[in-house]
């Protein structure tokens, strides 16, 4: 599928998602969330590509949800509510399945859908114009265990029911007091942060970072849940890695190393 409304590009290892759908605050329709997954796909399986970083186009939102104009085509009944929900979720399961690191970079708008995307990366970097919330109680829509188990894990329960109950819009500033973002910047210097960030991660060890990526997600699960083989046999596949002794030997030379992911 191929829709103008999303954007994928590469910069050196750095691959960048864009919903660009700047004259609707970048509000997602159901071939937007289709394509997404794609991309999101396609970076995966892209051994160049250890990053990958999420935004919205313009400067006035990230993401603002659902594009309400595509209602009555995309979800006029019960059976299209499915479908949609099935494919924006079923993106979101593959941006948080894939073994990249991934980094949302939020300005402006990041409400209902918007915010469920964000959460679901590793990595939330706001501007201090940015502005979070989700209006699921004042338009009627029931939200599931998969769209509020990362806002409890980040905020805890009571904040994350007030989030709901209220339905209002939530500074940059809360957002980072919270704990939902994990930097906040001035707006001009948002994306060269980023980019900075993006690019000192780029240059760790792949390995490294996926076997830590997955110990944390296997950490977030119930004892009982918790794949612990896969755990050791990631660590055990660092360990036997080439990326290993090319980080000893660069420690050793006293010089930057070059990881190859294997």
């Amino acid at each position: 599928m191929t829709t103008e409304k999303i954007l994928a590009n590469r910069e050196g290892p750095v691959g960048f998602l864009v919903f660009n759908n700047p004259e609707r605050r970048n509000a997602v329709s159901l071939d937007m969330w289709q394509r997404a997954g794609e991309v999101i796909t396609e970076f995966s399986q892209d051994d160049s590509v250890r990053v990958i970083v999420l935004t919205g186009a313009g400067d006035k939102s990230f993401v603002s949800g659902a594009d309400i104009s595509k209602f009555e085509d995309e979800r006029a009944n019960a059976e299209a509510q499915e479908k949609y929900s099935k494919t924006s979720s079923g993106m979101r399961a593959l941006l948080r399945g894939t073994g990249k690191p991934t980094i949302a970079m939020i300005r402006g708008y990041c409400i209902g859908g918007g915010m469920s995307l964000a959460l679901s990366c590793d990595l939330r970097i706001c501007s201090d114009d940015a502005q979070f919330g989700i209006p699921a109680a004042r338009l009627g829509i029931g939200y599931g265990m998969e769209g509020l188990r990362r806002l409890v894990e980040l905020v805890g329960p009571s904040a994350a029911k007030e989030f709901i109950y209220t339905a209002r819009r939530y500074t940059a500033a809360e957002a980072l007091r919270m704990g939902i973002v994990n930097q906040m910047l001035p707006a001009q210097s948002l994306e060269a942060a980023v980019r900075e960030l993006a690019g000192n991660i780029a240059v760790n060890a792949p390995l490294s970072i996926l076997t830590a990526k997955r110990v944390v997600d296997e950490l977030m699960k119930d004892p009982a849940e918790r794949d612990l083989a896969l755990c050791d046999d990631l660590v055990k596949r660092c360990g036997a890695s080439e990326d290993f002794i090319e980080g000893r030997r660069a420690f050793m030379e006293k010089r930057k190393p070059v990881f190859k992911g294997c």
